[in-house]
Formats: C-alpha cells, sequence, structure tokens
C-alpha cells in the first residue's frame, strides 16, 4: 500500500502521480473505517484529501508554515505527517487528539479548536518571518463557514497590507456544519458562477505576463473564472472583497484535481504579496453516504456501519439534556409570543433545528459568530422581547465581552442556555465547557444555574424567563442516569433544595453532580462501605449565583464539612463560591471541594474524565465514608 509509505511530509514528494491519487483512496478508506469506531469529524476530512495532500506535496513542512482554520480538518494532515500508526487512536484517552495540537506533533503549528483563528495566526507567523528575513512560505486553511466569523475579517483586513508572500486557502464547501447563512454566503455563491469583465482581464494582462504561472493558474486569470472577481452590482468597476483587502485573488479551483491544486499552490508561491487561493470541495467527498448528507457525517458521536452509512443507535437511549431544551423552549414559545431563540451556527447540536421548525420566524442562526449573537439579543431585548441564546459553554466564551458590556452593564434579560458545560468527552480541551461559571458569576446583575436533571430543567427555563435580568443555565453533554426522579419542586431564585438529611457532612452538589451525590448516597445506604446509620445531607444547590446564604449557615451549624461537587473548574468556581461565603458569614465548618483542578482536560470518555478527578460515586462515597467515621476500616 502506498499510505504505508508515508512517514513524514517528504514521503509524498517522492511519490509518482499515479500513487498520488492511490493515496487519496487509501486515506478515504482509512478516514471511513477509523471515524466508524472512534466517532469523530469525518465529512470535512474527507473534502480536504487532495487540498492536504497537495500542500504536502507542495510545502517544505515543517519548516513552511501550515495553519488549519478550526483544525478538525486536520486528520488527513496526521496521517501524511508521521501519525498514521496512531490514527487508530483517534480521540481516545491517550491517542492523538481530533484537532491540531502544538503539543502532539511538530507539524502541528498552531493549536485550535474554535473557528475563524487561522488567518490571525498565520499572519503573526508571517510577521515574525519578515523581521527575521526569513523566507519560509505561510500558508492559513480557512474554511468559508469560519468567513461568519468576525475575527477572520480583522486578520483579513490586516493581513492584506503584507508586502511579502503570504497565503490563504479558502476551502469552499457550502458548509459550516448546517449550511452557511448570510451575505457573505450569498457572495461566495456569485464567486463560483459570476463571468469576467473584459477590462479586468485587459488591465493585469501585462503585470500577470511576467509573472512564472502554471497552466492551471493562468487559466483562472485568464479565462471566464476570473469572474468571480466582481460582486454583482450595478458597475462593473466594483472589485472584488479580497482585491480590495489587499490580496490577490486566485479561483475558484477545483479543489479535488491534484494538478490544479499542485499548480495552483506552486503559482501562489510565487506572488510577492497576500494571496486568496478559492478552492472549491465537497464535503463527505468519496463516500457516499457523506456526500448526501454531510450534515450528520460533519461530526459523528457513535458508531456506523462502513457499508451502509448507518449509524448505530443505542437501545433505550435516553433524551439528552440538548432534546429536552429544545422541547421545553418548543412549549414555553407556545404561550409566549415574545421569545426568540439565537444559535451560533450549530441548530443541530443544541437541538434548535426543531424549535425552528415550530417557530421559523422566531429563530436566528447568525453563523459562527457568538459575539454578534449576543449583542443582537440584547438589542432585541431593549425592544421588548425575551432573546434565548443558545451557545456550547466553550463557545460562549468567545462573547464575553459582550456579556459584560452589551447585557450585563445594561441589565437586560438575556437568558444563556450554555450546552456542554463540563465535560465534553473526545473533543479535548478546546471544548471542556469548564470555564463558565467563573466567567459569568463575577458579574453584576447575573444568575447562573444548573439543573440537577432534565426534568428540572424547564422549570429552570420558565424561572430564568421571569427574572427580567441576564441568566445562565448550564446543563451538560448526553443525559443524567435516570436513575433518581424525585418529585422537582418550585424554584425560589437563590435557593438551593435538601434532597436527603443527613448529619456529619452536608454535599453541595450542583447541577448533574446530584446525580453522582444521590448514587455515592445509596452507596453508602447499602452498607458496601461498612457502617450505614451514618448519611450526608445530599442538597441540589442550583444556584451558583446567588449562593443560598441561608441554608449555607445552618448547615455549618449542625454538620462538621460541607463537600462542594461541580464539573467546572475549581478555581473561581461552584465551590470557590461557597469557599467565600463561609468566610463573609464568619462560618467555622470546614469546606472541602471536588471538581477539576487546574490543569487541561484532554481527549477521553465523560465517564473516564469524571473519574480523573474524583467525581464517580466511588470516589465519593469512600471519600464520604472516611469523612463520616475516620475510624472505620472500608473493605472494597
Amino acid at each position: 500500500m502506498v499510505i504505508e509509505r508515508i512517514e513524514t511530509p517528504a514521503d509524498v514528494k517522492r511519490l509518482s502521480r499515479d500513487e498520488l491519487d492511490v493515496l487519496a483512496r487509501e486515506i478515504r478508506d482509512m478516514l471511513v473505517v477509523t471515524c466508524s469506531r472512534n466517532g469523530g469529524h469525518l465529512a470535512p476530512n474527507l473534502g480536504v484529501v487532495e487540498l492536504t495532500i497537495a500542500l504536502h506535496r507542495v510545502l517544505n513542512l515543517p519548516g513552511d508554515k501550515l495553519v488549519w482554520d478550526v483544525s478538525h480538518q486536520a486528520y488527513v494532515h496526521k496521517i501524511l505527517s508521521g501519525r498514521r500508526d496512531r490514527f487508530h487512536t483517534l480521540r481516545k484517552g491517550g491517542g492523538i487528539s481530533g484537532f491540531a495540537m502544538r503539543s502532539e506533533s511538530p507539524y502541528d503549528q498552531f493549536g485550535a479548536g474554535h473557528a475563524s483563528t487561522s488567518v490571525s495566526a498565520a499572519y503573526g507567523m508571517a510577521v515574525a518571518r519578515d523581521l527575521a528575513g526569513r523566507d519560509e512560505t505561510v500558508v492559513a486553511v480557512l474554511g468559508d463557514g469560519a468567513l461568519t466569523g468576525g475575527l477572520a475579517y480583522e486578520a483579513l483586513n490586516n493581513a492584506g497590507q503584507l508586502d511579502s508572500n503570504f497565503i490563504v486557502i479558502l476551502n469552499d464547501n457550502e458548509m459550516s456544519i448546517a449550511p452557511n447563512v448570510g451575505s457573505i454566503a450569498s457572495y461566495l455563491s456569485v464567486l463560483r458562477t459570476k463571468p469576467l469583465a473584459n477590462f479586468v482581464r485587459e488591465r493585469a494582462k501585462d503585470v500577470f505576463e511576467h509573472i512564472p504561472f502554471g497552466g492551471a493558474a493562468r487559466k483562472a486569470f485568464a479565462s471566464a473564472e476570473m469572474g468571480a472577481m466582481r460582486f454583482v452590482a450595478p458597475s462593473e468597476k466594483t472589485a472584488v472583497i479580497f482585491e480590495e483587502l489587499g490580496f490577490r485573488y486566485m479561483g475558484p479551483f477545483d479543489g479535488h484535481n491534484l494538478d490544479t491544486m499542485i499548480d495552483a499552490l506552486e503559482t501562489a508561491r510565487n506572488v510577492d504579496r497576500p494571496v486568496l487561493l478559492h478552492v472549491r470541495t465537497l464535503k463527505g467527498k468519496g463516500y457516499e453516504p457523506a456526500e448526501k448528507d454531510s450534515r450528520t457525517f460533519h461530526g459523528v458521536s457513535s458508531a456506523f456501519d462502513v457499508e451502509n452509512g448507518k449509524l448505530e443507535i443505542k437501545p433505550d437511549a435516553r433524551p439528552t439534556f440538548s432534546d429536552v431544551f429544545a422541547g421545553a423552549l418548543i412549549e414555553l414559545a407556545k404561550d409566549n409570543p415574545k421569545l426568540i431563540a439565537i444559535t451560533a451556527a450549530m441548530p443541530d447540536g443544541t437541538k434548535l433545528s426543531k424549535f425552528a421548525k415550530q417557530f421559523p420566524e422566531r429563530f436566528f442562526d447568525v453563523g459562527i459568530a457568538e459575539a454578534h449573537a449576543v449583542c443582537m439579543a440584547a438589542g432585541a431585548a431593549t425592544s421588548g422581547l425575551q432573546p434565548v441564546c443558545a451557545i456550547y459553554s466553550t463557545f460562549l466564551q468567545r462573547a464575553y465581552d459582550q456579556i459584560v458590556h452589551d447585557v450585563c452593564v445594561q441589565n437586560l434579560p438575556v437568558v444563556f442556555c450554555m450546552d456542554r458545560a463540563g465535560f465534553v468527552g473526545d473533543d479535548g480541551p478546546t471544548h471542556m465547557g469548564l470555564y463558565d461559571i467563573a466567567y459569568l458569576r463575577t458579574l453584576p446583575n447575573m444568575s447562573v444555574m444548573a439543573p440537577r436533571n432534565e426534568d428540572e430543567l424547564l422549570p429552570m427555563l420558565a424561572h430564568a424567563l421571569s427574572r427580567n435580568a441576564p441568566v445562565g443555565i448550564r446543563y451538560p453533554r448526553g443525559s443524567t442516569s435516570g436513575r433518581h426522579r424525585d418529585p422537582v419542586a418550585p424554584i425560589e431564585h437563590g435557593k438551593a433544595e435538601v434532597l436527603r438529611k443527613g448529619s456529619g457532612v452536608a454535599m453541595l452538589a450542583l447541577g448533574n453532580t446530584v446525580d453522582v451525590a444521590l448514587d455515592a448516597y445509596d452507596l453508602l445506604a447499602s452498607g458496601e462501605f461498612g457502617r450505614s446509620d451514618r448519611l450526608p445531607t445530599v442538597v441540589n444547590a442550583r444556584f451558583a449565583k446567588p449562593i443560598d446564604e441561608a441554608l449555607i449557615a445552618e448547615l455549618a451549624a449542625d454538620h462538621d464539612l460541607i463537600l462542594t461537587l461541580e464539573e467546572h473548574s475549581l478555581a473561581g468556581g461552584f465551590g470557590s463560591a461557597v469557599v467565600e461565603k463561609v468566610s463573609d458569614l464568619g462560618l467555622s465548618v470546614r469546606v472541602q471541594r471536588i471538581g477539576v483542578a487546574d490543569v487541561l482536560v484532554h481527549h477521553d470518555s465523560q465517564p473516564s474524565q469524571r473519574a480523573l478527578f474524583g467525581l464517580s460515586a466511588q470516589a465519593i462515597a469512600e471519600r464520604l465514608a472516611r469523612a463520616l467515621d475516620p475510624h472505620q476500616e472500608i473493605h472494597r
């Protein structure tokens, strides 16, 4: 097999032209088989096979610099850069990451997991190159979906002023996860089809005659495809946006034609100014199920049958928090015409696609533009609407200034529903939702809530909408066990709920850690850890802000220890808020915190991540047994 001869990008340069086609087929086979077992971002990687081979053929890596936007499409790059033998470990604990990571390989020259960063990072590398007087090629690969993010435009605006070579590859497949939205998506469709005005060809002719372009690139400049350089406008003199930003526009090219891509890249390296190389690709290319349904196969979390592409359905799977959230929002919207739903390119992940079908006029997908989503929500709130922003915890970080400046300072009633709060499993450190309490609870006017199970989400959402103030609701990826279905008590703002009354130790658990706390309680009650006559108090905290001051004072009076549980960073998290409150009240009770230490959490299964930080029922039960009776011997 050709693929078995590839250990470094230099090996790609040694292949014959026919062997490159074989390599592309073998890579696609490896992608499909591995993702069918491990899950992962299949369709994006299938779409960049030829582009990536061409990059490794032309560039001299790692001396040249290659920066992937988001980097979930870097699997092919990993296979070609010394990680083929480990590719079967993709997204598994201790295996290779599903994203580019500088700590993993010298060929991963910039880490990523969020969109729209590649041009900024690569521009910084180009500046460093120029200041040092070096001549390496710097390339940023930017997806068209990332063009909905403002950071990409800030970088393009700045990078276009370089007086040296700098290449941005626009990988245009008309998709991010869901179809792209907005004017830029419409504009790119024009670039794919608009014929060239003759005067543009004539004006450029003399320049191009003196540059050693290859055949495909010369054709792109001289043929009708250069019509991609004009906006639809009353005047033909309205120039293409990328040219106005200072880039030499080339394309669009067929991203699956290796000869064309190699030729275009060689040409782009010889232009002494910034170049934007427009490449058309098909998401899911070469695997029919992914071509037909690239939205589903963008990122598959479960196994699928390679032969037919059918996803493995787990029997009796419980509805996820995301499913329940969407259903709850639909129910509330039926009686509340002012309620609107906003997301940032994640209608499927947040399940708001269900809301969109019921209330299309009240659903807004703004693209990969979280800051805009939040500021838009603030503006809508000033005019009497009740916006609900459903954004993953890790992505809401991108809109922090808008949360502070546009929502909290003005005390506007925007509800933030933070999906994937806590451990997210195989996506790794860039996607962990472990910081939202810390970055929200310091803000005046903000409240932060977390439902203990799926049943508590609807009443918590209803309560948030009744507040007429900013509220954040955090909930995890997946679902709880379903074992603990205590009736949901009415929600009172800032008040916790005592679920089990015990003595000695009080467990204050937030969100889905209540489920684990109740499991630990049941283990102690069973006698598995020794005495079963001493049991802890179990509290569903409900709020990370405001903290239930009265209950903490009450627990401090008749318990020796308060144990806090959270799927969040210990620094600045819920446990820290409890410690602060105990200190402020002058209470003498001891407080111990269980949560995530000051480390990056790498990709693994969610149960493994929880166990790593002592958030399993067994670990908590053992800790409680020792705290409740330090002299007993625990037999396990």
